[in-house]
């Protein structure tokens, strides 16, 4: 059986990591979890490192972490649906807002809870996902200081999430003086001005964060180690937290060409190939995972001279060329995977998880 593995160690240097390069620069930050996708033993590690404040967009997932850990302060990062605004008070002490209607039904929750609910607002600042726009700024605030139950932690931002747009300099700035602006026009004090995720890792590091820009929400660089910015591996960070580990299931030497007439296969592609010499063959491996569990883009194998030839929905084939490595079946070939491999196996049923 396919398993997937967290490096307990790599996840520890990470977290130590992050966290000292964001008490040097004055920065609060947060744990990001929904990769976890709400894994009881995953998540046990993470609280373990003790995070001021673990984040996630699954009320589900925090409710698994306050069943870890009742005094861990949590944070649901989306826009709450309003349905569930019951349980949003009882799993999270903060949300991520945009619709006045919806704050309104958390204020009258919280109430009725004998609780006071923080909230982030969102400012839309150019991706085009949730925000509130910039000239309804002021306004959704004024509105939102009158509620007895709600406390206003924060303003926040979200780039490229959906199309792309990254963080710079200017538009930390920006967000920075709405946070002066609403501070000034009503005298209150907002503690977070959160546009730092992942994506905005590589500015801090060239000190292109403004000193307004205070709180980052991180969860793709803790477990994975690497740059946004240009996909390349973060200097000083593992990038070993996860991998997969996928058993053989079979070793034959093959035609490097398939024969025969050539359609749509499972996946609905019409493979393409290379006319080569019908002689030349290979050694490929079956290994028993699939594109029902991931997508072949998304894993990469640890030895580099093998090459993924392609996947069926329970099984992906490998060409490990001369086979130097002896596999034999029964054997576990390791795969490095990346943020969306990890959310994909994370999700299944089918994989194992484990700790190393």
């Amino acid at each position: 059986m396919a398993y997937l593995k967290l490096n307990t160690r790599a996840l520890k240097h990470n977290f130590l990591f992050l966290d000292e390069l964001f008490k040097s620069h004055g920065k609060d930050w947060g744990v990001v979890t929904k990769v976890l996708c709400g894994s009881k033993l995953f998540l046990e590690q993470v609280i373990k490192l003790h995070p001021d404040c673990i984040f996630d967009s699954r009320l589900s997932n925090l409710e698994m972490v306050k069943k870890i850990n009742p005094k861990i302060k949590t944070g649901y990062i989306k826009p709450p649906p309003q349905r569930h605004v019951e349980k949003l008070i009882k799993v999270a002490d903060i949300s991520f807002n945009t619709q006045f209607e919806t704050i309104e039904m958390i204020n009258r929750y919280a109430q009725k809870a004998g609780k006071v609910h923080q909230i982030v607002i969102m400012i839309e600042m150019g991706d085009l996902r949730e925000g509130v726009m910039r000239e309804d700024f002021v306004d959704f605030y004024a509105r939102v200081f009158d509620l007895e139950a709600v406390e206003v932690m924060g303003i926040g931002a979200n780039l490229n999430c959906l199309n792309g747009i990254m963080p710079s300099h200017d538009k930390l700035i920006q967000l920075s003086l709405y946070e002066q602006l609403v501070e000034a026009k009503f005298n209150k004090k907002i503690p977070w001005v959160s546009l730092g995720t992942s994506v905005t890792l590589p500015l801090l590091l060239k000190n292109l964060v403004p000193e307004g820009v205070n709180h980052f929400r991180i969860g793709e660089s803790l477990f994975f180690g690497n740059n946004l910015f240009d996909d390349s591996s973060m200097e000083g960070m593992k990038q070993d937290v996860f991998m997969l580990y996928a058993e053989v299931l079979e070793v034959m030497e093959k035609p490097i060409n398939p024969t025969g007439y050539v359609g749509s296969n499972v996946a609905g592609e019409t493979p393409v190939f290379e006319i080569e010499d019908y002689s030349e063959t290979s050694v490929r491996v079956l290994v028993d995972i699939g594109i029902l569990d991931i997508e072949i883009d998304n894993i990469r194998p640890l030895y580099e001279e093998y090459h993924l030839e392609g996947g069926s929905s329970d099984m992906i084939v490998l060409d490990v060329g001369t086979n130097k490595h002896n596999i034999k079946a029964g054997d576990m070939v390791p795969f490095h995977i990346n943020y969306m491999g990890a959310l994909r196996l994370l999700n299944s049923k089918y994989i194992e998880k484990r700790l190393d």
